[in-house]
């Protein structure tokens, strides 16, 4: 084994543009969720060559629907809250995915040790990074499928017959 991000990155991936709106985008994470079989909760963002310009993620979202002045008007329990979330999504769904979406990028070559990618998801908290080789878009590594191949070589490197007697409570 290589043990790079090769090994895990995944090759099915989809993209949105920085013209697409939330609303359209948040279609676009439901059909990847669909299409995937598990919840996707970041998606690149490429222009229209398909080079790598941004990523769209559940946080990015998050932000633009909370209220940006919340810390001006005092806690969430001194405000009106009735109808606030739908003005808020009414409002957001509107945005453009270029005009919140994280364009500060770490990205990672195919054949980055798996230690590094790990190193570097720890050290920035994300979950997700490209895979970019020469400028092209290749795939991405989720923190996800990182844990499932060490979950793999931590099982392998237990000595026979060690790992019985976990039970659910």
């Amino acid at each position: 084994m290589a043990d790079t991000a090769r090994e895990v990155m995944e090759t099915r991936f989809f993209t949105l543009t920085p013209q697409h709106t939330l609303g359209q985008a948040a279609r676009a994470f439901a059909e990847a969720s669909a299409a995937t079989g598990r919840r996707v909760f970041g998606m690149m963002v490429v222009d229209a060559q398909g080079r790598l310009v941004g990523m769209l993620s559940l946080y990015d979202i998050l932000l633009a629907i909370r209220p940006k002045h919340i810390h001006l008007w005092g806690e969430m329990q001194d405000l009106e809250l009735e109808g606030l979330l739908d003005r808020a999504c009414c409002q957001a769904a509107a945005l453009r995915v270029g005009d919140v979406m994280t364009t500060d990028l770490i990205t990672v070559e195919p054949d980055t040790h798996l230690l590094r990618v790990i190193d570097l998801m720890l050290k920035k908290h994300v979950r997700r990074l490209p895979v970019v080789e020469q400028g092209r878009l290749l795939g991405m590594v989720y923190l996800s499928r990182v844990f499932d191949y060490l979950l793999d070589r931590l099982t392998a490197a237990l000595p026979e017959g060690e790992g019985e007697g976990v039970h659910p409570a």
